[in-house]
């Protein structure tokens, strides 16, 4: 980490801020197979945006990350100017950037004055964001149970106001009920003692308090039938599980359509998704993929064009609301 006077700083001014006309830097990829860096992201266990001191609001962290990025990139300034400015390196910028860190007000103050930004209004707007940002979300209390990946997901969904998925293993997390949502946690992570399953359970409906809060999303679910036949714990939890997806289907913010098997091959097959709108204007929709140990966060705009068209299709071809609570009550007594 670079210190103040100990070296000569380098050039504030980029090549690509000296031919501007040639557009913004192109999106580059990390050395590791799949992790990308710039608009398309991924998030491992070692790796998130949710880690760092505090935690804080997902959703702040990436707006005041992504005006920071504008601004230097309209200054032609570098990252490596950038850390040099604030004591830090360029991987430093880039994490800011991103949004994967916290942010400390005389970094951001730096920021702003390297960057020319002098106007009292403007500094005081962002310089509001860093405390916003900074401030632990409800979720930070379950850290003990609660990969860092996935806290980056419960962030943004907790902020979302579409939420929309498509789910072939089992019920989404937003639809489960307590006893469902045991058995799931139990079958995934067989060693968990009873302690760290409650906990985790805690945590799911915890989650689902969004749907019925003041600002709740519309939630738009497609599930596929092998999620509803799929056994998770014994014939009373499943019945107690169609039941509630049955109720819920009815909450005017909820969207819930199945996808039968009878239809046959359909625009899901790559797996599960989940698709996150934001009411803030500056940001893009994200596609969230999950995996064993991390997750896929996608925001890159032809990259989300093509889960809009497989979710678009999915909708189109499922039994609409009402065919689908039918099909769910057909599940009901067959279980």
């Amino acid at each position: 980490m670079k210190q103040r006077g100990t070296a000569a700083a380098p050039s504030a001014v980029s090549p690509a801020g000296r031919r501007a006309a040639r557009g913004a830097p192109k999106r580059r990829t990390t050395g590791r197979t799949g992790q990308k860096d710039g608009e398309g992201r991924v998030v491992t266990a070692g790796e998130s945006w949710a880690q760092g001191p505090g935690g804080g609001s997902v959703v702040r962290r990436i707006l005041l990350g992504s005006q920071l990025r504008r601004l230097r990139e309209s200054r032609g300034v570098t990252r490596e100017a950038a850390g040099y400015s604030i004591r830090a390196s360029e991987s430093k910028i880039s994490r800011m950037e991103l949004g994967r860190v916290s942010f400390k007000a005389r970094d951001v103050e730096d920021l702003l004055t390297l960057y020319g930004v002098a106007d009292e209004t403007e500094r005081e707007a962002l310089l509001g964001l860093v405390k916003e940002a900074n401030i632990a979300g409800w979720w930070q209390r379950y850290g003990d149970v609660l990969p860092g990946w996935f806290q980056t997901y419960v962030g943004l969904e907790a902020a979302a106001s579409l939420i929309r998925i498509y789910e072939v293993q089992f019920v989404h997390g937003l639809l489960q009920t307590e006893s469902y949502a045991h058995a799931v946690v139990m079958r995934g992570t067989p060693d968990a003692t009873r302690a760290d399953a409650d906990r985790r359970v805690a945590l799911r409906l915890e989650r689902q308090k969004v749907l019925v809060s003041e600002r709740a999303p519309h939630l738009h679910a497609v599930l596929d039938e092998a999620a509803l036949r799929r056994p998770y714990g014994d014939r009373a939890v499943m019945q107690g599980q169609l039941r509630h997806l049955i109720d819920i289907s009815e909450m005017p913010n909820v969207t819930l359509q199945v996808m039968p098997f009878s239809f046959g091959g359909h625009s899901g097959e790559s797996g599960a998704f989940t698709m996150l709108r934001f009411p803030e204007s500056d940001l893009s929709d994200i596609v969230y993929l999950e995996q064993m140990t991390s997750a896929l966060y996608i925001d890159k705009a032809e990259e989300v064009q093509q889960y809009e068209k497989a979710m678009k299709r999915l909708q189109e071809d499922s039994p609409d609301p009402a065919e689908s609570r039918d099909i769910l009550r057909g599940l009901l007594q067959l279980t």
